[in-house]
């Protein structure tokens, strides 16, 4: 029997083999695997329940991870699945994989990060679980939020002449992992080191301590605008687009001038011999919300400070394209990060 390296698939592939002969036996799972969350339907208001998995050396590197940040990054990553669904986080459960290098005090840093993502976010810390690890630090998040089963935003909801927009910026948390890469190389062996962190500060906090975008959904709704499909960007705008085009049925085209990019990321770019348009497609770990809106929408999307119109959705026929600045039509493709790849 021929075997097949799990790097081939990547992570979704791997998800949709691994699932896709599951049949839901429970009239309560509204919504199994596929979106940001899972849609559990336990009265008037639905449960959203996600989990992220974090593993050290291939998801976080110590050397330059601040114990504190990880935790709050760690909060942010599955409150960031939530908001993509429309809806609000309310309880989280921690599980850690601790190996013996690790003390108490270490534990208690990690914590310091995680508590102050759950108090500014309104989160409440409901269990979780520890055990020892041999391989280094584990980190498993679930998270639980709600939603009115008419406000949740699935990612396969997107329709012909649907506007696409995008929150933030991007490529900065990319950038911002190059930086540290940099600097982590740069003093390898060298006792007092100290890094060139100096004019990039942003680009170190989309990297290290990313915020999820609950500001955007309370933008929404204060606009009256209701999402058509809506994802976050976690694996690089390419991937996510690619994700609600298949999902939706649709295709797509994203205009390389109206892709938002940060200043400090584009002088980064630059310094380092980057495509700065591909570092803002493909980079991933923005953890900026991706959406479509009705064409009627168009006025109140347009006044929205926390995101910006990128571009359109099409018939499926017309495939999923970038024009670039010269008109010229470029296909998306999916090179954002994948773990298997990074194992």
């Amino acid at each position: 029997m021929s075997e097949t390296e799990i790097s081939t698939l990547g992570e979704f592939g791997l998800i949709d083999q691994l699932t896709r002969d599951f049949k839901v036996k429970n009239k309560t799972t509204v919504r199994g695997v596929g979106d940001d969350c899972a849609v559990l339907d336990y009265g008037a208001m639905k449960t959203l329940v996600t989990t992220d998995l974090l593993l050290e050396g291939i998801h976080f590197d110590l050397t330059y991870t601040p114990l504190k940040h990880l935790g709050y990054k760690a909060v942010a990553v599955n409150l960031s699945d939530v908001y993509a669904m429309n809806g609000t986080p309310r309880q989280i459960t921690v599980s850690l994989g601790i190996s013996k290098r690790f003390t108490v005090e270490h534990i208690n840093e990690l914590y310091s990060g995680i508590y102050a993502a759950c108090e500014k976010y309104g989160v409440d810390l409901v269990g979780g679980d520890t055990s020892a690890s041999v391989t280094g630090l584990l980190i498993s998040i679930t998270c639980i939020g709600e939603a009115r089963e008419e406000d949740i935003v699935y990612r396969s909801g997107a329709h012909d002449t649907d506007l696409i927009c995008v929150s933030g910026d991007l490529g900065a948390a990319y950038m911002g992992l190059q930086l540290l890469e940099r600097e982590r190389v740069a003093g390898a062996g060298q006792k007092d080191f100290q890094p060139d962190f100096a004019g990039r500060e942003y680009l170190l906090e989309r990297q290290l301590k990313p915020e999820p975008r609950a500001d955007v959904i309370a933008e929404l709704r204060e606009l009256g605008v209701k999402p058509t499909a809506m994802m976050d960007v976690s694996d690089g705008l390419s991937s996510e687009l690619l994700h609600i085009c298949k999902e939706s049925g649709v295709g797509c085209r994203v205009y390389e001038d109206r892709i938002p990019i940060d200043y400090q990321t584009a002088v980064m770019a630059e310094e380092l011999n980057m495509n700065l348009v591909t570092a803002a497609m493909n980079g991933g770990e923005d953890y900026e919300l991706l959406f479509t809106v009705p064409l009627t929408q168009h006025e109140k999307v347009e006044q929205m400070k926390t995101a910006r119109l990128i571009g359109r959705i099409t018939k499926p026929e017309l495939g999923a394209y970038m024009v670039a600045r010269d008109d010229t039509e470029l296909e998306i493709r999916a090179q954002g990060w994948n773990a298997f790849d990074n194992a």
